[in-house]
Parts: structure tokens; sequence; C-alpha cells
């Protein structure tokens, strides 16, 4: 998998998540990964088969966040897996082939073992991406993690085999910074979530498309 770019990820949108995927399709997202933990199963099996029906064909790759029986059930473009979740070797295979999987790294030393495993792990496909985060306070999560700044993040992207995606507290003030370090690869939540209506939204898009433009040259 090559570097994409942007990397949208959903929780709670205020634009409600089905009008939110359509823009983000419409404008090309080359990611739009399903965030949602207080829903019921049912809840959520059916708003991640609405939404993966509306990025099917497009150039948006939707990825479903913890579960693989929810990605196989949506048939959702891929998994994001974290620390806590089902080991990534296994979600290779429990998934069919040409599923996208990414894995959460909250620190160098995990980073830098995943990236030992991978380098080890012989005929079994690597993990399609890393994300690495949080690089700055973030209050995305009920507990979140140590921020991790820009120093270990290029640190982690000079060694890694795979796209690095950079995530948390990353913000259109921030994000010369965060190329700064070699980073093709950016995750936002609220900048994009927090958008009240689809020019909003479409020009937080298209700014931060030609932010990451102007400054991964």
């Amino acid at each position: 998998m090559k570097d994409f770019g942007l990397y949208i990820v959903m929780t709670a949108p205020e634009l409600g998540y089905r009008r939110f995927t359509e823009i983000c399709v419409q404008e090309d997202v080359p990611i739009l990964q399903l965030r949602e933990k207080e829903m019921s199963n049912l809840e959520l099996i059916a708003l991640a088969r609405e939404l993966a029906a509306i990025c099917a064909g497009s150039n948006t790759r939707f990825i479903i966040n913890d579960r693989a029986d929810l990605c196989r059930l949506a048939d959702a473009d891929g998994l994001h897996l974290g620390p806590s979740d089902m080991p990534w070797q296994k979600a290779r295979e429990l998934l069919p082939e040409n599923k996208v999987i990414g894995v959460s790294t909250h620190s160098i030393a995990a980073a830098k073992h995943l990236i030992s495993v991978i380098q080890k792990g012989g005929d079994l496909k690597a993990p399609n991406y890393m994300s690495f985060g949080p690089i700055y306070p973030t209050v995305a999560k009920k507990v979140p993690d140590p921020p991790v700044g820009t120093s270990d993040l290029r640190k982690v992207i000079e060694i890694a085999p795979i796209p690095v995606v950079a995530i948390g507290g990353i913000f259109p003030h921030n994000t010369r910074e965060v190329c700064a370090t070699g980073a093709k690869n950016i995750s936002m939540i609220r900048h994009f979530g927090s958008s009240l209506n689809k020019a909003e939204l479409v020009g937080k898009i298209m700014e931060f498309k030609q932010l990451l433009k102007e400054n991964s040259r």
C-alpha cells in the first residue's frame, strides 16, 4: 500500500454519519474510518453496511475500527486494530486477502516492536499501514494516551517498512510541523467531525489537501 494522504476518523460527526460519508466520497477522501463505541451491535451493523455501500466503487476506502466480524458483515474495505484488539496476524487469517489492515501504535517502543514483527514475518502479509500517536495532546478518547511528539514520529517514519499515519491533536495550524517530520499520511477526527454543513466540510478537506501537497514535497 502506498502513501495516501488524508485519513478521516468518524466519531458522531455533526453532519450525521450518512451525509458525512457521502461528502467524503464526493471529495475523494482516501480513507474513512468508522469509530463508534456507543451503539448496539444491531445499530452498528446496520450503520456499517449503509456506509460501506456508499463507499463501494469509489476512491474512498471504508475502514471499520476494532472488529473483524463487523468488517466481514459490512463487507468494509478494511479493519483498524488497536493494542487491545485482535492481533493483526489473526485478522489476516479471518479476512479476505484484499482487505486493508491497519495497526495503532502509541509509543516508539510499540512502533519498533511492530516493525520488528513485520520484518520477521516471513510469508505473512504485513499490515497495510500503522498509525502513530497521539502526536499532540488530544481529547478524542475518554482515556487518551500520552503524546509522543514529532521527534519520535520522525524516527518511526524513517524506519517503518509500511506507511505511517500521524494521528492525535493535529489541526491545520500544526500540520506543517507534522509534515516536516516526513509524514505523508495524517489522520484527523475533531477538525472534520465538527463541520456543521457541506460547505464547511468540503472547505476543510480542500484546505487540508492543499496543506499536505505544499508541505510533502
